[in-house]
């Protein structure tokens, strides 16, 4: 009799424990399920924050308003932001990704300053054959 009691008891925990876990899961993926807002674009993963920066660069290549680009970088808490986009526009040359992408990031960056000497770590200067946003 004891062996049936601890077979029924450990069953009766298993059990217990599924149907915990299943109901633990339905209320916080169906019923409550978590709804960021008001996140900073500093608290997305870095993949995401180079698109945030492919973005801007857009929209710089748009606008030519180079304020409202330096506000929009300086939303990513980054303590050099023409360093980073210099850095992104490298990674996209070295992927031969859209030309089109690599030119709005190198003018960015070279708006930034990014190509006058004081970033070191930079390999690559403005293309030549890439023509340039008239500012």
């Amino acid at each position: 009799m004891r062996d049936r009691d601890r077979v029924l008891t450990t069953a009766m925990a298993g059990v217990g424990i599924i149907v915990g876990l299943l109901a633990g899961l339905f209320v916080g993926w169906v019923l409550w399920p978590v709804q960021y807002t008001d996140t900073d674009i500093s608290d997305l993963k870095p993949v995401y924050q180079d698109e945030y920066i492919l973005m801007v660069s857009a929209a710089y290549a748009a606008s030519g308003d180079l304020e409202q680009a330096q506000a929009r970088l300086a939303r990513l808490n980054d303590p050099d932001p023409a360093h980073r986009v210099a850095l992104l526009a490298e990674t996209l040359i070295a992927r031969s990704a859209d030309p089109g992408d690599i030119e709005c990031l190198v003018n960015l960056a070279d708006a930034l300053g990014a190509y006058d000497g004081q970033t070191p770590t930079s390999r690559i200067s403005p293309p030549v054959s890439i023509g340039k946003v008239q500012r």
